[in-house]
């Protein structure tokens, strides 16, 4: 599981990054048009895109060790600022208007510019450098999506305020106040109103703030110690292997999942140690390399290990994977600080069972494999209730992604407790309305028409025990996805009384019935995950009486042959047994929600809704 590596080897990749991209520049390197699916926005703005981007990999590579940047390298983003704001350019980057793409990449380049500030923008032709405060101050008054957009504002008018150029104190006061209300505790932001709980609270709103102070000069110190928070329990988003957690959008930025981590050595506000950072990075640089990432060109292509289309979002463009430039921010520290000098220490890769409060999760982790248990995250505003499969499911993990192509997203069988209603139509999980959080456990309820359904989740030992209390009209089918598999070949499929697994590359994913369960059965599918061409879904199928009913499964997903489910007790809406450790636990929901544990030696868990 050890991959250290050495600042030089970083180095080396992001060289090889940027000379990768260098055949796809337009004539003057104002635009980067490199090859795959055009974004909604169109092919200046992905051509605008591919410079912005690549120019924050640039910077940090120039800021952090001046005289060691490869020849050329300053004079080609210099040359791309010149020609991406001459209006007469035939390649010249199209003007930032209202809720517009532009708003996104003006604030990679004026983080670059800040960055890179003595050795490019003070040295630019005085023509050169009114043009380029002029493309960018075109951002001054335009209206940002009501999310982590409001940040790229604050960049850009905090360096034009740097410059001399122009911006509005009001607006950067306004949007800083506006971030501050979707802050929850705990170290987390949602991403704008709602339950918006993903990537972007590490790689956008804790990025953007610190990097708004370190441009302004305020006092970070609020900042700082929400990130340090943060970091406690995200720094087990990783798996010892490397792998991040597969959940939310964007995952095509891959390697920007680190740039939380090296944020925090950049501002000393973590609590993981310098050489537990580098050793951590370099784990996850390393899986991606593994995977094919980058490609035989030396490309960031739209996907997670494979090129993979489904996993992406409309506003995604064959430059978007290279915000995963961020992944690189430990760059601007130079060879002698610790992060690069320190002894690596072992990051802790053993089982964990980890309560996060703030976005509803629970994090678990046995056989080198971390799963995300959601209770918290529906990806929705208040005014939306979609059910996008990055937000949705109950569960996520490190090593797993679920079914996005066009039949698995429609049938949605991993992770999901649908039920499949005597007219044809199958409930989905859209909105998340939470029941409560507690040590090991977290429930939530969803209604779709005149169905409800309750769950509860409690960790024990390798198992996820659901809890489902399901109302609903007679004549219905419950349905209980476990986690879906995949790789480059078919999976091996094992079904055995209320019992389905899957397995392939010493990984298995298994869901046991406990009670209310009839059969157990596998969806096999092709083309529909991002990590392989071959997925299988274990699942579970039922009968509805009508009214309320209750339904217990066990779902795994892990290395070996785990121990024996847990063996349970129903009465009514109560359910108890007793966990791998010892505990009684007892579960109930419906009107009188509850959770309790007690402990072997007097320890003792108890929530009541």
């Amino acid at each position: 599981m050890r991959a250290d590596r050495p600042r030089e080897h970083w180095v080396k990749v992001a060289d090889g990054l940027l000379d990768a991209v260098v055949p796809y520049a337009s004539p003057g390197f104002a635009q980067y048009r490199l090859p795959g699916r055009t974004s909604w926005s169109g092919a200046d703005s992905d051509g605008l895109e591919g410079f912005a981007r690549t120019f924050l990999l640039a910077a940090f590579r120039l800021a952090g060790d001046p005289a060691g940047a490869p020849a050329g390298l300053l004079e080609r983003y210099a040359d791309g600022l010149a020609h991406g704001t001459d209006p007469g350019n035939e390649y010249a980057w199209p003007a930032i208007t209202d809720l517009n793409q532009t708003i996104v990449e003006a604030a990679s380049i004026a983080i670059a510019l800040h960055e890179t500030r003595p050795l490019l923008f003070d040295r630019l032709d005085p023509g050169v450098q009114e043009r380029v405060v002029s493309w960018l101050g075109g951002i001054v008054g335009k209206r940002a999506w009501p999310c982590n957009w409001v940040l790229f504002k604050v960049i850009v008018e905090q360096f034009l305020a740097g410059v001399g150029g122009p911006y509005d104190q009001g607006e950067i006061d306004g949007h800083l106040a506006e971030v501050e209300r979707w802050y929850v505790g705990d170290g987390w932001y949602t991403d704008g109103a709602g339950q918006n709980y993903d990537y972007y609270c590490g790689w956008a709103i804790h990025l953007y703030t610190l990097w708004w102070t370190r441009m302004s000069g305020a006092d970070a110190t609020v900042h700082k110690e929400r990130l340090r928070t943060f970091l406690d329990g995200y720094r087990h988003f990783f798996a010892p292997d490397g792998a991040p957690m597969h959940q939310g959008r964007s995952l095509t930025y891959r390697m920007a999942s680190l740039a939380p981590l090296w944020l925090g050595a950049i501002f000393d506000a973590s609590p993981v140690e310098p050489g537990t950072t580098r050793l951590m990075a370099g784990r996850t640089l390393d899986h991606f390399a593994a995977h094919g990432v980058p490609d035989e060109r030396g490309l960031l292509t739209l996907g997670w290990h494979r090129p993979h289309l489904p996993t992406t979002q409309g506003y995604s463009g064959p430059a978007s994977p290279y915000w995963a430039s961020k992944g690189f921010l430990g760059l601007l520290l130079g060879p002698d600080h610790p992060v690069w000098t320190a002894p690596a220490t072992a990051p802790g890769d053993g089982d964990l069972a980890l309560t996060l409060p703030a976005p509803g999760w629970l994090l678990h982790r046995t056989d080198g494999v971390t799963r995300l248990v959601n209770h918290g995250s529906d990806g929705n505003d208040p005014d939306s209730a979609k059910d996008d499969p990055h937000y949705a499911k109950l569960g996520y993990s490190t090593h797993t992604a679920p079914e996005t192509g066009p039949g698995g997203r429609a049938e949605n069988v991993d992770n999901h407790l649908a039920v499949l209603l005597p007219d044809g139509r199958a409930t989905r999980r859209r909105r998340i309305e939470r029941i409560g959080v507690a040590h090991g456990f977290a429930a939530s309820r969803y209604a779709d028409g005149e169905v409800v359904v309750e769950t509860a989740s409690v960790l024990d030992g390798p198992w996820e025990v659901r809890v489902h209390r399901v109302t609903a009209p007679a004549g219905s089918v419950v349905r209980d996805g476990g986690h879906a598999l995949a790789s480059g070949e078919p999976c091996a499929v094992t079904l055995a009384g209320l019992t389905a697994s899957v397995a392939t590359g010493g990984l298995v994913s298994e869901i046991a019935g406990l009670h209310g369960w009839r059969t157990a059965q596998a969806a096999l599918r092709q083309d529909e995950n991002a990590i392989g061409p071959h997925s299988a879904t274990p699942y579970l199928v039922g009968a509805h009486p009508g009214g309320a009913a209750v339904y217990v499964s066990a779902v795994r997903l892990g290395r070996g042959s785990p121990a024996q489910a847990p063996d349970i007790r129903v009465n009514g809406d109560q359910v108890s047994w007793n966990d791998a450790a010892g505990s009684r636990v007892t579960v109930a929901l419906g009107r009188e929600p509850g959770y309790t544990r007690n402990g072997p030696v007097g320890e003792r868990v108890v929530w009541t809704g």
